[in-house]
């Protein structure tokens, strides 16, 4: 445990101890319903219809930017753990040593996003972005909660989109209704309204038989 805490707290493995502590802490959030997944991006609609140059040219594009730095940091996080006590096996010293620690650091990087494109490639489906125009096509359709809880500012979806596939949309509930019959993640609700404003979804609890409904059906 203690050559892990060593590996953990030194070069390179500590440029992402950090990150990943931001990263945890950034997840539980989001859990207990403090924050969304799109937090850190801005303008959710220019987001998610342009990724960043970096995201773009690695192919991390088509989900929230949040997911794919979480994914990275996590990954490049783990190799570098393991490079790092790898090399304590080794007697390096001097420039030998400098040379394979930054060694680690690129492999780190190279291997966590390559890993990260991986495990995103199936998640686009899900964080699939909704075209305005079909918008309204959710009003009237039943969804399934995703995130821990539902309010008047926070809050998100799962909904089947027009042709098939399933979209993570963003969703609320008024005060009232979250009062007397809090949405939770895994239950349904039902998409009544759509505020262009905001660009979110006004959702209501439904019949508890519909708690096992899984999108598409309806």
């Amino acid at each position: 445990m203690s050559n892990l805490l060593d590996a953990a707290l030194s070069f390179p493995a500590v440029l992402f101890t950090f990150a990943f502590v931001v990263v945890i802490g950034y997840w539980l959030l989001v859990l207990v319903g403090g924050l969304g997944l799109d937090v850190f991006e801005g303008d959710t609609e220019a987001a998610e219809a342009e990724p960043s140059g970096w995201m773009k040219g690695l192919d991390l594009g088509g989900v929230p930017l949040t997911v794919a730095l979480s994914l990275f940091v996590a990954f490049a996080w783990l190799v570098s753990i393991i490079g790092s006590v790898m090399l304590g096996g080794v007697n390096l010293a001097g420039a030998a040593a400098a040379a394979a620690l930054i060694g680690v650091l690129i492999a780190a990087v190279a291997i966590g996003a390559i890993t990260t494109k991986l495990f995103i490639s199936p998640l686009k489906r899900v964080f699939r972005h909704v075209p305005a125009q079909s918008r309204s096509d959710f009003v009237g359709k039943i969804c399934i909660i995703r995130t821990s809880s539902v309010g008047p500012d926070f809050g998100q979806a799962e909904v089947t989109s027009p042709d098939g596939s399933s979209a993570l949309v963003q969703v609320r509930q008024t005060a009232e209704h979250a009062a007397e019959t809090p949405l939770k993640a895994g239950t349904s609700a039902l998409i009544y309204d759509y505020d262009a404003d905001g660009e979110f979804f006004w959702v209501a609890p439904v019949d508890p038989a519909l708690d096992n409904f899984t999108p598409g059906q309806a």
